[in-house]
């Protein structure tokens, strides 16, 4: 019997993708956010957020990202008291979010400084020039195009987020990998069946957005 004719299986199917889905876009915005933060810091002439950058970047970038999900339910729910909802799956939804969120924006950052690197340093001079502070410098001259210049190495930043979200399943959230244990458990006879639905159902949203981003990369590319 396939598996998935079965609409209880199918529902099972789609609300772990379903979970992936939001996991990813709620932890890109939030990577992307501290991450362009952390990016300023590095770049920062003030020694203490120079340090402050540098350091986040080393400890979280070199945290297996399962011990801060871990850390995320077991210290700051479970001993610290955080909630974000009264109801379970919500609640670890969003501490998945801030697991994810504050490994990945550590890849963001040194994505984007690398791109800050590929600016004239004259600009951001002739910007100092004219008065403008190094904030507005940052802000209105060199991320833009820093941004621009790094669309591909975002990319791969957010595809490995997409795939990472499936970590949050160890704290109990019924994303696609405990979807697709739950649904071998039940059908053990068609556990090829189900892992290449499960695996093809990646490739063929990840394969595309790695090509989409390339594309971009080549159509934002700024010309020198």
């Amino acid at each position: 019997m396939d598996v998935f004719s079965d609409p209880t299986n199918i529902d099972t199917y789609v609300t772990g993708f379903l979970w992936i889905l939001k996991l990813t876009a709620s932890a890109t915005v939030g990577s992307v956010v501290l991450g362009v933060v952390l990016a300023a810091m590095r770049v920062s002439p003030i020694p203490v957020l120079r340090g402050f950058g540098t350091a986040w970047v080393n400890i979280f970038r070199n945290t297996p990202l399962t011990l801060i999900v871990f850390f995320c339910f077991f210290g700051l729910h479970s001993a610290l008291g955080l909630e974000f909802s009264d109801d379970i799956d919500p609640n670890i939804f969003w501490l998945g979010v801030v697991g994810l969120s504050v490994y990945t924006a550590a890849f963001v950052c040194e994505a984007i400084r690398s791109g800050i690197n590929t600016v004239s340093a004259g600009q951001a001079e002739a910007a100092r020039a004219i008065g403008m502070s190094f904030f507005q410098t940052l802000r209105m001259i060199v991320l833009p195009q820093a941004g621009r210049a790094v669309i591909a190495p975002l990319g791969s930043v957010f595809i490995a987020l997409a795939k990472n979200s499936t970590i949050v399943g160890t704290i109990g959230l019924m994303e696609s990998s405990n979807a697709m244990k739950q649904l071998i458990n039940e059908n053990e006879g068609a556990v090829i069946q189900i892992f290449l639905v499960f695996a093809g159902t990646f490739a063929a949203v990840l394969i595309p957005t790695g090509y989409l981003f390339g594309w971009l990369a080549n159509r934002l590319a700024v010309k020198r």
